[in-house]
């Protein structure tokens, strides 16, 4: 098993679902905040998952410069590295690279690029990045793709397209040979506690002294054992999902079967702004077989209204049953437009990086707190708003971190967007249960977070 994936509800073209990983089920349409270094910019995951986040991404070519796979890898991967019990996507590198367009050598075998932090070579091919993304373990993980940038010519986009195909069959090949290497089989914080604490002394005087140690370190072990046993059996009786709208989502993380549990692995499909290309990507790579599909090379820089567009257009190609990824979009009236479209994930940097330059959503429209007008305003950042800025500062306060170049600033302003950003994805599932079309609404409250 890698994940399940049931619709529960429709409204027109919009779907929610039930997508369950082997951490933890996830109501869609969702979207994940992007964690590029195993690290939401700025935001613990305490607070990540007090704002209900279900599902966060990392990002398989800075993690393979740094820290590096292996070290991911011997923390039991991400999730153990980066002490998040939730759901956990990859991606695969391929856009990166494709960013990277001076730094890099294009070939069938795969892509020769130069480091971004000291201009050191490196090489990813399909084989490659399924090794680095099998290391860092999470949930799902994105075959080796190449991104077509904008505008380009039809024969480029054609040849690119068909790279990807390429690609997309070796990925699935590599990841089915070697799927079971995930790390999964230890947790690092116990094992690490449990080799501190049952080590012999350096300095150990005999053979008693190192029974006594053993037998406390077995003792130790046991009473860890019967607290994980104790804490499991809770996390089985939490209900799904919470009564109130406030928390729907902010489902506990399930605790896996390790042994039969694997990741799963997405397909992508490109084709450029060729709506031809589009349904031959889709359909070829449906062929290959993946348990979900994910629409990219999108936002590189085409108009807004050509990305829907292709985004409407692909989407009626792909599987009903299977889970819809829309990479790299957008703002929040666009995310709630691409619900009501039927995708089911999507993801953007556009609440950190934008919390951390000063620009916050809110349900009366954008707020540029570094603006002058704001500095005696005592009111909070979003009336309508829950969470715990606007419940806590004044925008007057908010403009003042902002203004000193105060760390404070981008933290809180990052806690905000996102929490607008989730919370606008709590009332499109609940709008979608109720049989209504996903719609963005301003002056819309959210319950205060407890």
């Amino acid at each position: 098993m890698s994940i399940s994936f049931q619709v529960e509800a429709t409204a027109g073209k919009a779907r929610r679902g039930r997508l369950v990983t082997p951490h933890g089920e996830i109501q869609t349409p969702v979207f994940m905040p992007v964690g590029t270094l195993a690290s939401v910019k700025g935001v613990p995951q305490d607070i990540l998952e007090e704002l209900g986040a279900q599902i966060i991404l990392g990002n398989t070519y800075h993690l393979y410069l740094r820290p590096g796979v292996e070290t991911v890898r011997n923390m039991g991967g991400l999730h153990g590295f980066m002490s998040w019990g939730r759901a956990i996507l990859t991606d695969s590198g391929g856009f990166q690279v494709f960013s990277l367009s001076e730094l890099r050598k294009l070939t069938e075998d795969g892509v020769t690029f130069r480091s971004h932090l000291d201009g050191s070579s490196h090489f990813f091919s399909p084989e490659s990045a399924m090794e680095a993304q099998i290391g860092l373990g999470a949930d799902i993980i994105m075959a080796f793709d190449e991104c077509t940038e904008y505008p380009a010519e039809p024969e480029r986009v054609r040849k690119s397209m068909e790279l990807t195909l390429r690609w997309a069959g070796r990925s699935k090949k590599y990841f089915e040979q070697h799927k079971h290497a995930v790390p999964w089989n230890f947790s690092p914080q116990v094992s690490a506690l449990s080799h501190q604490q049952t080590q012999i002394p350096r300095f150990a005087r005999n053979d008693k002294q190192r029974e006594d140690n053993d037998k406390q370190g077995e003792d130790e072990d046991k009473q860890r054992e019967d607290n994980d046993k104790q804490r499991a059996d809770e996390d089985r009786h939490v209900s799904r999902e919470c009564a109130s709208l406030r928390f729907a989502g902010r489902t506990k993380a399930s605790v896996p079967t390790w042994s039969e549990q694997t990741q799963a692995l997405f397909g992508i499909i490109q084709g450029g702004m060729d709506r031809g290309l589009r349904k031959e990507s889709a359909e070829r790579t449906i062929e290959i077989g993946f348990p979900g599909y994910a629409i990219g090379g999108l936002s590189v820089g085409e108009p807004r209204e050509l990305t829907r567009e292709i985004v409407e257009s692909t989407l009626e190609h792909l599987p009903a049953d299977k889970p819809r990824y829309l990479m790299g979009v957008g703002t929040p009236e666009e995310i709630v437009e691409y619900a009501r479209l039927g995708v089911d994930m999507m993801d953007c940097v556009l609440p950190t990086r934008a919390a951390r330059h000063g620009l916050l959503f809110t349900s009366e429209g954008k707020v540029s707190i570094k603006q002058a007008r704001y500095a005696q305003d005592a009111g909070p950042l979003d009336p309508n708003c829950g969470c715990r800025v606007c419940q806590r500062y004044s925008r007057a306060y908010l403009r003042h971190l902002y203004a000193s170049n105060e760390v404070l600033a981008q933290v809180l302003n990052t806690i905000h967007n996102l929490s607008f950003y989730l919370d606008t994805m709590q009332r499109v599932r609940h709008s979608i249960s109720l049989g209504e079309k996903p719609r963005f609404l301003s002056g819309v409250r959210s319950q205060p977070r407890s």
